[in-house]
C-alpha cells in the first residue's frame, strides 16, 4: 500500500497519460504484431516508470520494478517479470520526448519574461576520461570537453533555451540533446537562431559571436545576445587594462542575470540525476534515460 495522497498522484499521471496516449502517444508506440494489445499496456509502462522515479526517486529499472512488484500490485495486477518489463520500457522513447514536450508546452508559468532567456548545456556523461574510448550508443554520442569540471567525456549534451521567472528557477522554452562535440553556438544558431525574436539572450562567452549577432539581426529578430567579455586575441596588454574595469563590471552583471539557469541544471539533475549515465547500455536504453528524465522532473505540473 502507498499513501493516499500518492494513490491520488498515481491516478492523475494515469488519467493524464492516458488521454495523451489517445491523442498523440500511441502513434510512437504503435505494434504491428500479434502482441498488439498486451495486458500490460503501454499506458501502464510509462506510469510505472513516471511515478516511481517522480514520487519515490527510483531511477534504476531494478529498482522501480521491484517497487512496483511490492507497492503497486494491486494497481497493475499484469505487472510482467523484471526481464520482460525491462525489455518493454526500452521501447517507447520516442513517446517520453513527445510527454515532455507537451507538459513543458502546456504548462508554461505565468511570470515567465518572455523578454528574457537564458541559454547554456549541461553534459550527461556515459564514460568520463580523456583517453577513456564509450562504447555506448556511438551513433549518438560523441567525446567533448566539460569546461566547468575540466573533464574530458563521452556522451551527449542538453541544451537549454530557458525564460527567466523573477526570484524562481527558469522555465524552459526549449530543450534539445546533441552529442557531446557539438558546439554550444553552433547548435544555438542552427536550432534558435533564425526562430526566436523579441527578447535578450544571456549566454556565457562561448555565446560570443559579434558577427552573427549583428545590427541587421537585431532590426529583424529583435534580439541580442549579452555574455561576459571574451579576450580579443591580438589586443595589446594595455588597452586590455584601460577596459579592465568596465570589462570585470559587465561580466559580473551578466553572470549574474544568467546564473539561474545553472541553479536550473542543478534542480534538473538532483530530481532526476539525468547527468550520469554511467550505468546505460544501450541507445535504447540512452533515450529513456534523458527523455523519459526530463517527464520525470516536470511531471509535477500536472498536480
Amino acid at each position: 500500500m502507498i499513501p493516499r495522497k500518492k494513490e491520488l498522484e498515481l491516478i492523475q499521471i494515469y488519467m493524464y497519460i492516458c488521454d495523451l496516449y489517445d491523442q498523440e502517444l500511441k502513434y510512437y508506440c504503435q505494434r504491428y504484431s500479434n502482441n498488439s494489445n498486451p495486458a500490460f499496456t503501454d499506458q501502464e509502462i510509462m506510469t510505472t516508470y513516471l511515478f516511481a522515479g517522480h514520487c519515490q526517486k527510483y531511477f534504476q529499472i531494478r529498482d522501480i520494478h521491484g517497487f512496483a512488484s511490492e507497492y503497486l500490485s494491486s494497481w497493475f495486477p499484469e505487472l510482467p517479470s523484471y526481464q520482460t518489463f525491462n525489455l518493454r520500457l526500452n521501447r517507447p522513447g520516442e513517446a517520453f520526448r513527445v510527454l515532455s514536450g507537451r507538459l513543458i508546452s502546456s504548462f508554461m508559468p505565468a511570470d515567465c519574461d518572455k523578454g528574457i532567456s537564458l541559454v547554456d548545456s549541461l553534459p550527461v556523461i556515459t564514460c568520463a576520461g580523456r583517453n577513456r574510448k564509450g562504447k555506448v550508443a556511438p551513433e549518438i554520442t560523441s567525446k567533448g570537453y566539460c569546461s566547468t569540471r575540466n573533464m574530458y567525456y563521452q556522451g551527449l549534451k542538453l541544451h537549454a533555451l530557458t525564460s527567466r521567472r523573477e526570484g524562481e528557477i527558469p522555465f524552459p522554452e526549449s530543450l534539445m540533446f546533441t552529442p557531446a562535440r557539438n558546439n554550444d553556438l553552433t547548435v544555438f544558431k542552427q536550432a534558435w537562431g533564425d526562430y526566436i525574436s523579441d527578447t535578450v539572450i544571456f549566454g556565457d562567452k562561448i555565446y560570443s559571436d559579434f558577427e552573427y549577432f549583428n545590427d541587421d539581426r537585431k532590426q529583424k529578430q529583435n534580439i541580442e545576445m549579452f555574455t561576459p567579455v571574451k579576450a580579443v586575441k591580438g589586443q595589446s596588454e594595455q588597452e586590455r587594462q584601460r577596459k579592465k574595469a568596465y570589462d570585470d563590471l559587465f561580466s559580473t552583471a551578466v553572470s549574474k542575470v544568467r546564473q539561474p539557469i545553472e541553479s536550473f541544471f542543478n534542480w534538473l539533475n538532483e530530481k532526476t540525476t539525468i547527468q550520469r549515465a554511467q550505468k546505460v547500455r544501450s541507445t535504447k536504453g540512452l533515450l529513456i534515460h534523458t527523455m523519459a528524465k526530463i517527464a520525470i522532473a516536470f511531471i509535477y505540473l500536472i498536480f
